[in-house]
Order: C-alpha cells, then structure tokens, then sequence
C-alpha cells in the first residue's frame, strides 16, 4: 500500500501517524513538561495521533456525511424526544471520554495512569490532535470541562455534591455531559437583552420559562443556563447562572423540549438546536444577578479550547499541504521546490506556529494562574481572547488556502479539505464574535491590569531567548513596546474602533516574541526552522510592507546558525 501511494500521482496522507510526523510538537512538549510528565504521555501521544490519521479521520468523515437526527416520538406515539446520533459518532465519543478522558482531565488526579493533576497542556495537546480528525464532538468536550469548573468555582456545597461525579465519570455509559444555553434571538452578545425568565413556584423551586436560540449538544445531561430573575434588576445585573438537569429525579425529562436541530454550515456531526423552556426546573448557581460574571468564567475556559481547536485545523491543513508538495511532482520538480509553492507554505506555517506557540504560553498561564501564581490570571485574562480573536480568523484563510495546494481534489468531500473549512468558520463565532473578543483584550487591560504583566513577561522570554541574535532582539523589543503603547493608548482613550488592530498587534509580537525564545531552547533542524518562523512573523505581520518590494529577513536580524546555514548553502551570499 505504501509503495503504490508513493508512485500514485494523487498523494494520499491516510493513515500516518498526526503526532510522529509532527516533530516541532514533539520539541515543544518537551520544552513546557516536565520531563517525567512527557515520557508519561508520550505512548498516549502517539495513539491519539495514530488514531487522528486513521480510524479517527474516517469516523469523522463518516459522522459528518450522516448528522444527528431529532426523533419527537417514539414508534408507539409517545412524546419521547431524543437525538439519534450516527454510530461514527459514538465510536469517537467513546474515544474521547472512555480511552482519552479529555472532559476530565482538569478535574481528576487518577486518569491516564497518572496519580496526581496533569498539566492542562497535556489535555490541550491530545484534544490538538484530536481535533485535526474531529471538530465537532470538541464542542461538547469542552463545554463539559468548561461547565464542570464553573460548577465546582461557583455552585453550592450541596450542588457539587449531588452532581459533580458524573460530570467527571470517565465510563460514557454512565457519566454526564454538559452545554451552555446562552444565545437568544435578541441577546447574542448583549447579555443585558435576556429574556428568558425565572421564577419560584410554591415550593421555593426555581423554574425558567422562554426560548434559546443557538444550544449546541442540546440534549446533554446538564446546562448552564442565563435567565432573569422574576422582579430583579434591569439590565445585566437581574441576570443570574442556573444549573438546567435534563431529567428530574424521578426518571421523567425535565420541562423543556428541543424545537429543531439546526442545519449548520459546518459541525454537521454534532447537534444544534433551539430550546424552549417551559417551566424547567433549575437551580441557581452562585450569586444572584452574578450571571454573566460567572458564566464567563465558563466562557473565558472555552474561548482557549476555541484557541486549540483553530490551532489544531490550521496544522492538519498545512500538514496535507506540505505533504502534498512533497509527494506530487510537476513540470519535471515536486512541488516543494518550486519558489512560488514555497513561499506559499510559508504563508500558511506563519500563523499556524503563531497559533500553537500562543496555545502553549495560554495553557502554561493558566496551569500557573490555577495555582495561584501572582500576575498569572492578569496574563490568562488577555492572553485567551488574544488567541481566541486571531487563531480563529487565521483558521478561516489558512485551511481555504491549504485547500488550494491539493487542486481540485482538495475541494471534494472525500478529502479533509472540505470538513476543515466548514469547521474553521466558526471558531470566530462562538464563545464570541470577533469584535467581542477584541472588546475583551481592550477590557482585561482596562479592569485586570493586564498590559504591564504582558510586557513584563514578554521581555523575561526575550531576556531568556540566549540564541538570538541582537539585531533581532532589538527589533522584537522595539516591536513590542510600540504595540503596547499603542495599546495603552487606545484603551485609556476608549478608542474601540483600533480594538482588533491592538489585538492582532499584541498577537503578532508577543507570538513572534514566544516563538523566538522557544528556538533557543529546541534543537536541530527544528529549532533554525522556529527562528525563522518568528522572523516571518515579524517582517510579514507586524512591520510596514512596501507592496512593489520584495520583503526579507534582514542579515542583522540572523543568528550563528542561520548564518551558518547561509555560507553553506550560497557562499557568496553572506
């Protein structure tokens, strides 16, 4: 099989390893683990990313051409609704939460063999390669972690206790899944125009009447659910979080039904739908008019797993892409050796490193800010919607140009291509549009002081970075500081229209900044190819661009190796 795709003209990735081939993501788990974490998970590593190329892709696939389906009544006439979800997709369910835990390995210190709490890299890492097979179940992936830390930071003792084991069950049998229901048609991003209502019956319990536009995984188990509260406040404060049950104690389904399944542009594995509340029993979870506070905690959690998965997408893209360039030959060349193909995989491995560099700073931030490290939730709290607003726009240009590398194939169902582009688009929409996000960058400076600790830390990489070389340091220090005036500036005169400008400009150079310090901490080939990734960064995303001139790297910008690599390759040239 491996001979006939090596010489078949149409070059065909299925089946190798996501992970093995991958060796920039094989030096960076090094280099933020610690060492005894990585020889731990490395075996699961290497199954996630077999699995990811092979059986994992096809069950996609095949879950993608055969969506969940809403059954309202049962072969008997009963009102029994329920979701019908392909086989595909419960196979990768199983995978997920029985083989891999991912919903709960921030919630438990006994999963994968290893006794103690892993680092939330490790389950960003697995769910980085889940994701390039699988977009969809993510979303109730992450919306399980993401409900059960909110339950566990803000719900009651008695809450926690009666709900909590089988949020964190690791058997899919028997354990819970969660979701969010958020959105109404006239309160997308304007939580202050909820209408959804609560109220308390004669026995002191709450219950939530109205409808919910967009509910993803609505059939979950438990949901965590924004209502107003009968008689409170107007405005965003008479807003408060509830825990929704899907069933009551009794056995019965608690009083609301699921109106239609939405038929998606992408996700098409994994339901959507809208809700109406009739009178549904829930209980409040924290604060009353606290709601939009705590649920964006939730939101917050989910908008780096949104991160993750954008990051994920954009590497499989261009890993076909390379792949393809490789194998496939034109014209008496492969395509890799072509200047054009070149500079085009270039321009696509320039955000997608941008994107994996800022999910390994974003999760090492909140594994320190978990912890109670001082400045660290200041770091988390702009780092995620930094990578939120731009990993997630990325995505969108990268898996459309990645597409084109394959030619026509890359635009039949029967490839990748497709799935990834149709799944990309919406990363820039939940959990927050874009110029929400942005808001949220312009916000946490604003309220949480988090531009001093940014500048703070992005210079102690660079103080750390040993191999750059002064030029380039200078120019990244230079880099920084105007952006993070420019920041400053922009939020201390509310001047909300530059807010995706300052988002993308932070982005750019604390990336640029990350990625340079992780090259001089790699090895090999690896490392010269991350120095010369930051430098990209650099010349092609945060400097002035002269359209009618040919933009590179400047020779005071390389360091010893590079130089090296330089004479060896054109002599003359340095």
């Amino acid at each position: 099989m491996t001979e006939l795709r090596k010489s078949h003209p149409v070059p065909d990735r299925q089946g190798r390893s996501l992970y093995s081939d991958d060796v920039q993501l094989q030096q960076l788990l090094q280099l933020y683990l610690p060492a005894a974490v990585c020889k731990h998970i490395e075996p699961l590593l290497q199954e996630m990313g077999q699995l990811a190329g092979g059986r994992l892709d096809e069950l996609a696939a095949l879950a993608d051409r055969n969506p969940p389906e809403l059954q309202y009544r049962s072969r008997s006439g009963q009102d029994a609704q329920r979701i019908l979800k392909h086989p595909a997709y419960v196979e990768m369910e199983q995978i997920a939460w029985n083989r891999f835990g991912l919903s709960v390995l921030s919630h438990r210190q006994d999963v994968l063999g290893w006794q103690g709490q892993l680092p939330p890299l490790v389950k960003y890492a697995l769910t980085y390669l889940f994701v390039q097979a699988e977009f969809g179940l993510c979303c109730p992936l992450s919306m399980t972690d993401s409900l059960t830390r909110t339950l566990k930071k803000f719900g009651s003792k008695e809450l926690v206790e009666r709900y909590l084991p089988r949020l964190i069950d690791t058997d899919v049998d028997h354990m819970a899944q969660g979701a969010m229901f958020m959105t109404e048609q006239a309160a997308g991003s304007d939580i202050a125009n909820t209408e959804t209502h609560a109220s308390q019956d004669a026995n002191g319990q709450w219950r939530l009447y109205g409808d919910k536009w967009f509910c993803s995984n609505p059939d979950a188990e438990f949901a965590m659910v924004l209502a107003r509260m009968e008689g409170g406040a107007a405005g965003m404060k008479g807003v408060s979080l509830f825990l929704l049950p899907r069933d009551l104690d009794d056995g019965s389904h608690n009083h609301y039904r699921i109106v239609r399944l939405k038929d998606k542009l992408g996700t098409r594995s994994m339901a959507s739908g809208e809700i109406r509340l009739e009178g549904a029993i829930a209980y409040l979870v924290g604060e009353p008019g606290r709601g939009f506070v705590q649920m964006a905690d939730m939101v917050n959690n989910s908008r780096l797993s949104n991160g993750v998965r954008s990051s994920g997408m954009m590497r499989r893209a261009v890993a076909e892409a390379e792949y393809i360039a490789q194998e496939r030959h034109a014209f008496g060349k492969a395509l890799q050796d072509m200047p054009l193909m070149q500079r085009q995989l270039d321009k696509l491995r320039v955000p997608t490193e941008q994107a994996r560099t800022m999910v390994f700073q974003t999760a090492s931030a909140l594994q320190r800010s978990d912890a109670g490290e001082p400045n660290a939730y200041a770091l988390l709290r702009i780092l995620t919607p930094m990578i939120k607003f731009r990993a997630c726009r990325d995505a969108r240009k990268v898996t459309g140009d990645a597409m084109e590398v394959r030619g026509g194939c890359g635009y039949i169902e029967e490839w990748s291509d497709p799935r990834l582009l149709r799944d990309a688009h919406l990363g820039s929409i939940w959990e927050g549009t874009s110029n929400i996000v942005a808001l949220d960058v312009l916000r946490a400076i604003r309220r949480e002081g988090s531009l001093p600790v940014l500048s703070e830390h992005c210079m102690a990489l660079l103080d750390d970075a040993h191999g750059i070389s002064p030029g380039f340091a200078a120019a990244l220090r230079k880099a920084f500081t105007r952006a993070a005036e420019w920041a400053g500036q922009t939020t201390e005169h509310s001047s909300e229209v530059l807010a995706r400008q300052v988002a993308s400009g932070l982005y750019h150079c604390t990336s640029a900044i990350a990625m340079a310090w992780e090259a001089c901490h790699m090895e090999g080939a690896a490392a010269q190819e991350r120095m010369r990734l930051a430098q990209l960064v650099l010349v092609h995303r945060v400097l002035p661009r002269d359209p009618l001139q040919q933009q590179v790297i400047p020779e005071e910008w390389l360091n010893r190796q590079q130089q090296a690599a330089l004479r060896a390759a054109a002599p003359a040239a340095v």
